[in-house]
């Protein structure tokens, strides 16, 4: 598996060292817990935890803040993003190395801390964290949203995303050994490592966004007089029930006995709604759904990527930025909820 080499001078070392598990791993298929019950729109709902709770790392989120205009732009580069995320898990079928894609986009995200010492996207520690949050945070949807979970499904999802992270091509010196290890580092990153951050408060605070792609039909007047503020507090709250106790505590966010009570309940709710009455193809994000589409015949295996659609393009002046994902010319592209432009 190609390794990443940047150098020296970058104070990253993503290439194997003799603690590196020399293991290869296949990329998972539909036979994969991951891919049964991952890549929903459900993950909508976790969206504020994921970006929150990655930032806090101290070097992932000031490297945000010197590097992303996620700040001025937060739906197109959300939406757009989920492609070459869940394409990491979901792309191997139509023989795309999107992991290796992803990686490459951080090459260039490097820089200083406040306290003068360097950071960069590849170090081993930080970009491990990241992907904690993907997998862990499907864990932790599960727990609060359904579909419900055995301790053996989520040792069996840590397993897992082992070879998911393996796509990446980057050291998996990082990587815990068990689910058990992997449980007492997310705790040490949550009780000793993980801080309040500029970045964090950004990402939590969306009162001032305009409405969504897909509720652009609401006048700007009356989401910013109506929705907004509501919208905003409603998603805060979401967020805090998803966190970790110490979590809450640093960031000084408030959770009741009455707030666990009314979460619970609409975990239940989403569950029912969302895992047992909606049909599951259409619950999937495009491109985990084209790749079901794929296996199941639907699409033929050597079909073009189902790419983002256009209104969620980078600025025009940023699309040649090696740091995004920009599909200018795309045979296949995802246009609105259940339909593929190309098909």
């Amino acid at each position: 598996m190609t390794q990443v080499a940047p150098s020296p001078a970058d104070d990253v070392r993503p290439a194997p060292t003799p603690a590196d598990p020399q293991v290869e791993y296949a990329p998972l298929g539909p036979d994969s817990l991951t891919w049964q019950i991952w890549g929903t729109w459900t993950g909508m709902l976790q969206g504020l935890w994921a970006g929150s709770i990655q930032n806090m790392h101290p070097k992932l989120g000031q490297a945000v803040w010197d590097h992303s205009d996620f700040f001025g732009e937060r739906w197109q580069r959300l939406l757009r993003s989920l492609y070459p995320i869940s394409g990491v898990v979901f792309d191997s079928v139509a023989g795309a190395e999107t992991g290796h894609e992803v990686r490459d986009y951080h090459r260039t995200v490097k820089g200083t801390m406040p306290d003068g010492s360097r950071y960069h996207a590849l170090d081993p520690d930080v970009f491990y964290w990241a992907h904690a949050t993907f997998w862990y945070g499907n864990v932790r949807l599960c727990e609060r949203m359904g579909p419900w979970l055995t301790e053996d499904q989520k040792r069996l999802l840590f397993e897992e995303s082992k070879a998911w992270y393996a796509q990446y091509g980057v050291s998996m010196r990082p990587v815990p050994d068990t689910y058990e290890d992997f449980l007492e580092y997310w705790d040490h990153m949550c009780r000793n490592v993980l801080r309040d951050h500029e970045s964090v408060r950004t990402v939590l605070d969306i009162s001032l966004l305009p409405p969504p792609p897909f509720l652009r039909f609401i006048p700007k007047s009356i989401w910013r007089k109506h929705i907004a503020e509501r919208n905003a507090k409603f998603f805060l709250w979401l967020t805090t029930g998803f966190y970790d106790e110490p979590i809450r505590e640093l960031m000084n966010l408030e959770w009741t006995e009455r707030d666990e009570r009314m979460f619970t309940l609409l975990g239940r709710v989403v569950n029912l709604v969302m895992h047992r009455m909606l049909p599951k193809r259409y619950l999937r994000h495009p491109r985990p759904r084209d790749a079901w589409d794929r296996v199941q015949g639907r699409v033929p295996m050597n079909a073009p990527l189902v790419e983002t659609p256009t209104r969620n393009l980078p600025p025009v002046d940023e699309r040649d930025n090696p740091m995004h994902y920009c599909p200018m010319h795309a045979a296949r592209r995802a246009t609105y909820p259940g339909r593929v432009d190309g098909d």
